[in-house]
């Protein structure tokens, strides 16, 4: 007697519970580890992120063709990522998480096929990707293929890299290869779950003899205060969803998009009070977030690296609604010099603004380069050289607003006017010179100042003498390297104006695949 034939309600009920199993991932007791360890579910963290009933999976079902091993039996729900489209804040993303509950989200051929396969639609869509990092690494039991599958991730985050905003999220373990394609990325959000280093602390206490712990090596305040390797620190996946969120608020959809514009009616009134934040005594610190509080919108900034190469400080904001970058000399640290890392932070920030089509604002208040022989050494000669090659590429709109002092090198690598700055502003306490007032008078005037009765004095006299001459704004206001000379309680109207009259610059540049810039 032949079977008789399922009906398709007897289809679509086995079809639910397959998605059903499916979405469970390595089973409740996993995810109930999981939550212990204080973190989110893969398919959680997705919920948190994209706007309500906007998310639509793609690959539930794909599964893995390797049969060594035990893998042709293994049981790895969507092959231990999440995959699909969405909407953050009403716009669209591709999005990718690692499932820990499956396999510890080890990345084999299949997993990381998908997640190629949604940067491609990222790319093909003109939607920013997001990705949750949370994963032992290579699925070791595909050997060669797990390999070749993170290759494909690498050469896609390239190819995506500068046409769509890429943004990582580490919410959990990241080791070995798998650290590059975050490291590929636009940004990387860290929780203090999370862990990123390329070999762990048994293998470099086998090889070299040291001893560290997981934290101390891979963990989210070493990568943002030691190694500079993460954006963002998160306490939980919460967090960082949120800081993911606000981030994606200020980035345009693709290369060929502007900034979403945030309309509204905006105070630009005079501010009395921010002429005061700045100490007219060159060498007296002071807090420049202060003044950027003050010159955006809401005073709301979100600032990128903020505890790493601490005397420059990069970030988001708005003026007027429109998204801006803002990059600063920071003079409660290190006096606001420039040196190696500040100058691969801030060169590194200048470029994902240009790539974007997002304005960069300056603010300049800086002595010089910082000396001594390890900054020799370590190349601050190339590495600085990138602030100068970052803003003589940026095609975008450049304000510059010298704030104090602006001497010698730096005073170019700061947005000069020589670099293409579209506009430049100073207060009248700026001071912008080769050197210092002090260091210069005691080149141009030794022998005057050796040969009186009172060097000390005559010392004073000229020191005086030469900033009054040269280390005003007069000066390079007269020499058109400054276009205006303004009341500091006026910063945030000149911005606001000059990116409306900015708001459709065009450069032309020569043809070529690409500058070689100093690495």
């Amino acid at each position: 007697m032949s079977k008789k034939p399922e009906t398709m309600s007897k289809r679509v009920e086995a079809l639910h519970e397959a998605e059903a199993k499916a979405r469970l991932g390595g089973g409740e007791a996993r995810l109930a580890k999981q939550h212990e360890q204080g973190k989110m579910s893969a398919r959680e963290r997705l919920d948190n992120l994209l706007d309500p009933n906007s998310f639509e999976e793609v690959g539930l079902f794909r599964r893995n063709r390797t049969t060594t091993f035990g893998m042709d039996v293994a049981d790895m729900p969507a092959d231990g990522v999440i995959t699909g489209c969405g909407t953050v804040l009403g716009r669209p993303v591709r999005v990718a998480s690692q499932d820990f509950t499956v396999a510890g989200g080890s990345a084999g051929e299949t997993h990381n096929k998908k997640v190629v396969a949604m940067m491609q639609s990222a790319l093909e869509n003109g939607t920013p990707f997001l990705f949750f990092n949370d994963s032992g690494g290579a699925r070791v039991q595909e050997g060669i293929d797990s390999l070749s599958g993170y290759g494909q991730v690498f050469y896609a985050n390239v190819l995506l890299s500068g046409v769509v905003p890429q943004i990582s999220i580490i919410a959990g373990p990241c080791a070995g290869g798998a650290v590059y394609s975050p490291a590929l990325t636009d940004f990387i959000i860290q929780t203090r779950k999370a862990h990123m280093f390329i070999t762990g602390p048994n293998v470099i206490k086998q090889v070299t003899g040291e001893d560290v712990t997981q934290d101390q090596l891979g963990g989210a305040d070493t990568h943002m205060s030691v190694s500079g390797v993460n954006s963002f620190v998160a306490d939980d996946d919460e967090q960082a969803i949120l800081i993911a969120k606000k981030l994606i608020s200020f980035l345009p959809q693709n290369n060929a998009e502007d900034a979403p514009l945030v309309p509204g009616e905006y105070n630009l009134d005079y501010d009395a009070e921010i002429g005061d934040i700045v100490p007219t005594e060159g060498k007296a610190g002071y807090d420049v977030r202060d003044i950027i509080g003050r010159i955006v919108d809401n005073a709301d900034f979100l600032e990128v690296q903020a505890g790493y190469a601490t005397n420059i400080v990069v970030g988001f904001a708005r003026i007027n609604g429109r998204s801006v970058g803002i990059v600063a000399n920071q003079p409660n640290s290190l006096a606001g010099v420039l040196d190696i890392n500040a100058s691969d932070k801030g060169s590194k920030f200048i470029r994902f603004l240009n790539a974007f089509n997002i304005p960069i604002v300056t603010l300049v208040d800086v002595p010089g380069y910082l000396p001594g022989v390890a900054q020799e050494y370590g190349g601050i000669i190339r590495h600085g050289a990138k602030m100068l090659y970052a803003y003589s590429a940026a095609t975008v709109p450049k304000l510059t607003v010298v704030l104090r002092k602006a001497y010698g090198g730096s005073y170019l690598a700061m947005s000069a006017k020589d670099l293409g700055a579209d506009r430049v502003f100073a207060w009248p306490t700026a001071e912008i010179a080769v050197m210092g007032a002090e260091g210069a008078a005691a080149v141009v005037f030794r022998k005057e100042i050796a040969a009186a009765d009172d060097p000390e004095a005559r010392r004073a006299e000229l020191v005086e003498e030469y900033r009054n001459t040269f280390a005003t704004p007069f000066m390079a206001a007269s020499r058109g390297l400054v276009d205006e000379i303004i009341d500091p309680g006026d910063t945030r109207k000149a911005l606001a104006m000059a990116l409306e009259n900015l708001a459709n610059k065009r450069v032309l540049r020569p043809a070529k695949k690409h500058g070689l810039g100093p690495v």
